[in-house]
């Protein structure tokens, strides 16, 4: 079974960026369609963006659509999640997910990332 181990993250002032990576570790990521999730204190996780394994196609919520830009180099083994215009809102842990098996938009994952602090001041 694939590890995810991600990285990135931190406290940045709205308006800012930050990256987000997670590498897998174990098998090729190819693979996997992969997707991001939030969730912030006394909210449940929520969907941010997914890929698919080649990285043809990409999906996105809505309250990131613009913002968020999510890609993948597969000779690395890596997902990436760019984070523009950040707001305070956008303040969560964030997951990366994977799963080899299922349609981009399935809903189902079977390998979760250790999460990941973002924290956006405003």
């Amino acid at each position: 079974q694939v590890q995810l181990v991600q990285s990135g993250g931190g406290l940045v002032q709205a308006g800012g960026s930050l990256r987000l990576s997670c590498v897998a570790l174990g098998r090729a990521f190819s693979e996997y369609r992969v997707g991001w999730f939030r969730q912030a204190p006394g909210k449940e996780r929520e969907f941010v963006a997914r890929i698919s394994r080649i990285g043809s196609l990409t999906d996105y919520a809505d309250s990131v659509k613009g913002r968020f830009t999510i890609t993948r180099d597969n000779a690395k083994n890596t997902v990436y999640l760019q984070m523009s215009s950040l707001k305070p809102e956008d303040t969560a842990a964030y997951y990366c997910a994977a799963a080899d098996y299922g349609p981009l938009w399935s809903t189902e994952y079977n390998a979760w990332g250790q999460g990941t602090q973002v924290t956006v001041s405003s």
